[in-house]
């Protein structure tokens, strides 16, 4: 279905459709609603209230199952609230007012679904740098730290944990500097490892954590943010890294305009130049010489925002044993394909982790 039959679209929602739909989808969003909402569409403008709209749908549905006694129907539903949510939010940097009060809905919906979810979900704050990331923690035993992206979120990985979940792997999904109920207070760094190591010395105050069994993983930029900490934090025994930049200023230019003007919003810089200049400490030059833990690295050859060149440079320059995965028709983070990548990246940190074969 094409956004606004017959009328002038904004480039921006065109954007938005053409370079994210297989995520959206892949992480939750039913296709029939998204087809739905985005044909909706005509103005960027109403984007976020749009989604909102939707959200509010399964938030209702969830709200009334809780009252009826249906609790894993309600986990269900709200789950699904807050990803919509939060796919308003997401690059609405336009209008920060509208974009925080459908954050705090997502965040809202995800808590309150937490424990009804199985398994169920911890909110967790730990401390960093005098504030506090938030993540969710899920299960018990080796434990994998999951870094979202410039505009995802904690809350955005849900699709993502199930199958590390079902192999006997606990999550721990967080927001880091710039990242979701960080990134008012907190800008983002390129010096990553700094949180990462921070939550790491949180995990080993955990009894029912394994803190001789962790790993780290991050999607798109967080694909960048993962094997940047695991170069410097020697307590990872394992890497997981899909889609992520080797040099993030090396593409900016040919970035869409949205994904800049988040990152401009997100590194708190007062322009698009203060950006670039930030942009260009995201870099793993220098850095990914010290990765001496496995490392797994997928990428999708018809990615349009970052080169699956930038995982096989990645994969040229670390020390330790790499496993490189270009699935040669995906998109970003080959979200069109989840299902060459996801389980397998499962099953080869279960092994990492000397977990049995299931």
């Amino acid at each position: 279905m094409s956004p606004a039959k017959g009328k002038a679209v904004d480039a921006r929602v065109a954007s938005a459709i053409s370079h994210w739909a297989p995520r959206f989808v892949s992480n939750g969003v039913l296709l029939a609603d998204f087809e739905e909402v985005t044909a909706s569409l005509e103005r960027w403008e109403d984007w976020c209230a749009a989604w909102c709209a939707r959200a509010s749908i399964h938030e209702s549905l969830g709200r009334e199952s809780l009252r009826e006694g249906h609790r894993l129907t309600a986990g269900e539903h709200l789950v699904r609230a807050a990803i919509y949510y939060h796919f308003g939010k997401f690059v609405f940097v336009i209008d920060p007012a509208q974009m925080r009060a459908a954050h705090a809905k997502a965040v809202q919906c995800y808590r309150d679904a937490l424990p009804l979810i199985r398994p169920p979900g911890e909110r967790v704050e730990i401390p960093f740098a005098g504030r506090t990331l938030y993540g969710v923690l899920r299960g018990s035993g080796p434990v994998l730290i999951m870094a979202p992206g410039l505009d995802s979120t904690k809350e955005e990985l849900h699709a993502y944990e199930e199958p590390f979940l079902a192999r006997g792997i606990a999550t721990l999904a967080i927001d880091g500097p710039g990242q979701g109920e960080a990134e008012y207070e907190i800008p983002i760094c390129g010096d990553y490892e700094r949180a990462a190591s921070a939550v790491v010395d949180w995990i080993e105050t955990r009894p029912d954590l394994d803190a001789g069994r962790i790993a780290i993983w991050g999607v798109s930029l967080g694909g960048y943010y993962a094997p940047r900490a695991a170069a410097y934090e020697q307590r990872f025994k394992a890497c997981i890294a899909l889609s992520g930049p080797f040099d993030w200023a090396e593409i900016w230019d040919e970035l869409p305009e949205l994904t800049r003007e988040t990152f401009r919003a997100r590194s708190h810089s007062i322009n698009q130049e203060a950006a670039k200049k930030c942009a260009a400490t995201l870099t793993l030059r220098g850095a990914a010489k010290n990765i001496t833990c496995p490392i797994f690295i997928v990428a999708g050859r018809q990615d349009r925002l970052v080169p699956a060149s930038h995982a096989e440079e990645l994969a040229r320059s670390v020390s330790g044993p790499v496993e490189l995965l270009v699935v040669e028709d995906g998109g970003h983070n080959a979200n069109n394909r989840p299902y060459r990548y996801r389980s397998r990246s499962a099953d080869w940190l279960a092994g990492q982790f000397g977990l049995p074969t299931l």
